[in-house]
C-alpha cells in the first residue's frame, strides 16, 4: 500500500472522520468531521475540514503554505518546503498543527514500520462496497487497524486508531473514498484571501513533537 501511493502523483479524496475526546472525569465523547482534499504531488495540496467545531482551509501551492479560519476569517502563511512530507513534519514540530489526512504522506516509512511489534490479517471487508483485506497492528501506545483495497488499487479505505496511553482508550476512525483521476488546475492550490479577512502569525510550538 505504502509503495503504491508513492506512485500515485495526483488524487482526490473525501475523508469522513469521528475522533473521541476524553472529559476530565474520562468520558469519552465523539466529535465528527468531513475532509475534502485534492493533491498534486510533490508539493501541492488544497483541503478543507469541516468539523462540529470549526472550519479549515489548508492551501500548499508549492511555495507557501496558508490556513484559514473561514467562520472567524483569519488566515496565516509560512513557506512551504519541498515536499508534502517535510510539511506534515514541519507543521507538527514547529507550530503543533495536524495536516489533515497526514497518514498518506507516512505510509511505507521505514522508520514507522519499525515500531510494529504485532500484526495481523484479519481477512477480507467490505468498505462502501468495496472489498477490502483487514489488518490489524500493535505498537507501544496504540493499536491501530487498516482495511486496504483488493486488487491493483491497494489504496487504505479505512484506518482506526486506538491510543493506549489513555487509560478511556480514545479512537480516531477514517473512511475514505478516492478520486485517481481529479480534474483541476494550479489555480486550485493557490490561497486568495478575502478583503476583510485579518493575517495572524502561527506561533511556534514551545517543544517539537520529538521531544516530548
Amino acid at each position: 500500500m505504502g509503495r503504491y501511493l508513492r506512485t500515485v502523483n495526483a488524487f482526490q479524496i473525501r475523508t469522513q472522520t469521528t475522533r473521541d475526546e476524553v472529559l476530565a472525569d474520562g468520558q469519552n465523547i465523539e466529535f465528527g468531521a468531513v475532509v475534502d482534499m485534492i493533491v498534486a504531488r510533490p508539493n501541492r495540496l488544497r483541503a478543507e475540514v469541516t468539523s462540529d467545531k470549526q472550519q479549515r482551509l489548508y492551501f500548499d501551492d508549492g511555495k507557501t503554505f496558508s490556513v484559514w479560519a473561514r467562520r472567524m476569517n483569519y488566515y496565516a502563511t509560512v513557506p512551504a518546503p519541498a515536499t508534502l512530507r517535510e510539511l506534515a513534519d514541519t507543521l507538527a514540530d514547529r507550530y503543533n498543527l495536524e495536516l489533515p489526512v497526514a497518514d498518506l504522506f507516512y505510509w511505507g516509512d521505514t522508520r514507522n514500520t519499525e515500531q510494529i511489534r504485532g500484526a495481523m490479517d484479519i481477512g477480507p471487508s467490505q468498505i462502501d462496497g468495496v472489498t477490502c483485506e483487514h489488518y490489524a497492528f500493535r505498537q507501544d501506545g496504540a493499536d491501530w487497524q487498516v482495511w486496504i483495497q483488493q486488487g491493483d488499487y491497494p489504496l487504505p479505505r479505512k484506518l482506526v486508531i486506538t491510543t493506549l496511553s489513555d487509560p478511556a482508550r480514545p479512537k480516531f476512525t477514517s473512511v475514505m473514498t478516492w478520486n485517481l483521476a481529479p480534474s483541476f488546475n494550479d489555480a486550485a492550490f493557490a490561497f486568495v484571501p478575502p478583503k476583510d479577512a485579518r493575517r495572524i502569525m502561527l506561533i511556534q510550538a514551545p517543544l517539537g513533537r520529538d521531544s516530548q
